[in-house]
């Protein structure tokens, strides 16, 4: 195939807050991480893998987050994971039974019957349970880059209070993606697409080569961009910065105008878990409280309460049909935006991994149709940012402006009326971490081990996941316990070290729940001099 017009890098940011919790035999939101995985994480692997089974040349991008990552290696979450898919496929034989004389609906209980039969035949003989390993090895053989996140998906411009809160976050999160992958990473997702300038020093510091920023974040930078958000930019530090594609983003995301809000499509919303009688469903309810199983046998159909049956084959059609119309239009905007450029432009398309296949069923189906289209198209073919940057030649100097991907652009999604509570008592627990870490530099045994489940207890209190839940009011009680009891937790191990008095049984039992990154390191918290650029940056180059 001739050389292709342009370029297209689709980043699926594959994210969700930590919500382990031992002390409960059936958590509620632990739910959360069941759904993703048999909806989303597991229909994505096995697809991209026979792709690349089938010879398709395509590049794809993803962020796992390192609390994602830590719940996908935890051997609790796994046991329980392993556990669901039981329970879904008794389920399944239930329904079978329960709409045997009912040709429509039987056949769509047979549907989701075999879903979660080949979920649990992909999680325990194909993969063995190690999602990563499966995702590392796509990446190894050059079809998927992984990128870097924060530790907990803290929102970073909100916390350049204390400038330590932000360089910890980063530099746990590089670490963990080591730890993970065994090699560095060149990317770094930030969390909600939240740049604040000054924060791409930290991130060159720590290695990192690039990052992504909404559209005016470059839009709106000084000076303007050449190519507005269809070339990469560098900073004065020497960090690469890609913008995103609106118009891209637009046709998937939009609720209105979006693919996914397609009559066909199998409604998120129509649950048996919400419609059928209470002691029957009741056994296959989390915490015994009502809420979704994944089987779903109704399709959108409209803006009415009447909801028509699904029916698969004409969804996955449609799912076919809407990947060749996004491949058509990026081809015809990349035909446009050659015209005017002496390189290749790109088009930057990043998703929550979340969407294809949770909240949009067919969206896994959706995605292979458009990858798999594009490798032959002569105007649009699929990179990476990081393949990108290798292919592009000197980058404009630009420093882009505070922004993020969330509400009207800035902050105000993860701070307004709701959550801006939490913020005083946030940075005033980062300034004591940092007393601790200056106070006890050289701390071993039970006082390291108290000040590095401090350094954890205050990285789960910072998640953005609690303040957007509270703005968004669907779970906002929970969210404010988790904010609340990640602080008492650090100002209890504060207290303790301060006064030499840790209890060893309270700090076992938080390392037991509380048990991410095990490789952390209170001292990333200690004072330093501001951050430089990384040695040999320019300001010419990536």
């Amino acid at each position: 195939m001739p050389e292709a017009l342009g370029r297209v890098a689709i980043i699926l940011h594959a994210h969700l807050p930590f919500v382990r919790h031992p002390e409960y035999p059936d958590a509620l939101e632990e739910g959360w991480l069941y759904e993703a995985m048999a909806e989303c994480y597991i229909p994505l692997l096995a697809r991209l893998e026979r792709l690349a089974e089938e010879g398709v040349p395509y590049q794809i991008s993803f962020t796992l987050t390192p609390t994602l990552a830590a719940m996908l290696r935890d051997p609790l979450l796994q046991d329980r994971f392993s556990r669901h898919l039981e329970l879904m496929q008794e389920l399944g034989e239930r329904e079978l039974a329960r709409t045997r004389n009912d040709p429509q609906l039987h056949r769509l209980a047979r549907f989701h019957a075999d879903h979660w039969k080949e979920v649990a035949r992909l999680y325990h003989d194909r993969y063995h349970r190690d999602l990563i390993g499966a995702l590392a090895r796509l990446q190894d053989a050059g079809r998927v880059e992984i990128l870097a996140s924060a530790a907990t998906h803290g929102y970073l411009p909100l916390m350049d209070v204390v400038p330590q809160a932000v360089d910890a976050q980063i530099a746990v999160g590089v670490q963990a993606y080591r730890e993970l992958f065994g090699r560095n990473p060149r990317g770094f997702w930030l969390p909600e697409c939240g740049f604040h300038p000054g924060h791409d020093r930290i991130l060159r510091r720590h290695g990192v080569e690039y990052t992504i920023v909404d559209a005016h974040g470059l839009l709106f930078g000084q000076p303007r961009p050449p190519h507005a958000v269809y070339q990469p930019v560098v900073t004065g530090a020497g960090l690469a910065v890609f913008g995103r594609d609106w118009e891209s983003s637009k046709q998937v995301w939009s609720a209105t105008e979006g693919y996914p809000g397609d009559p066909l499509y199998r409604d998120f919303y129509r649950d048996i878990g919400w419609d059928l009688d209470w002691e029957y469903i009741k056994p296959f309810l989390r915490a015994g409280t009502r809420g979704s199983t994944g089987f779903k046998y109704h399709r959108i159909t409209g803006k009415t309460p009447y909801k028509e049956l699904y029916d698969p084959d004409a969804a996955r059609e449609r799912a076919r049909v809407h990947a060749g119309n996004f491949v058509f239009n990026r081809a015809k905007q990349l035909e446009y935006l050659a015209g005017g450029m002496s390189e290749p432009p790109v088009v930057l398309a990043p998703y929550d991994a979340e969407l294809f296949g949770h909240w949009w069923f067919e969206g896994p189906d959706f995605l292979v149709d458009a990858l798999r289209f594009m490798a032959t198209n002569p105007s649009a073919r699929t990179t990476t940012p990081g393949r990108h940057l290798d292919e592009v030649g000197d980058l404009a100097l630009v420093e882009p402006t505070m922004s993020s991907w969330g509400y009207k652009g800035y902050n105000e999604v993860w701070l307004e009326g709701s959550n801006d509570w939490i913020y005083r008592h946030l940075h005033k627990a980062a300034e004591r971490m940092v007393e601790l870490a200056d106070r006890f530099p050289t701390a071993q045994g039970l006082q390291r081990r108290a000040l590095n489940q401090a350094a954890r207890e205050l990285l789960l209190a910072q998640a953005s996941d609690w303040a957007f839940i509270m703005k968004t009011g669907t779970m906002v009680e929970y969210a404010k316990r988790r904010t609340v009891e990640h602080l008492e937790r650090f100002l209890a191990l504060y207290q303790d070290l301060l006064q030499g008095s840790i209890d060893p049984y309270r700090l076992a039992l938080l390392e037991e729940r509380d048990n991410l990154f095990p490789f952390i390191d209170y001292s990333v918290y200690a004072s330093r001099p501001a951050a430089q650029p990384a040695p040999g940056a320019s300001a010419a180059s990536a």
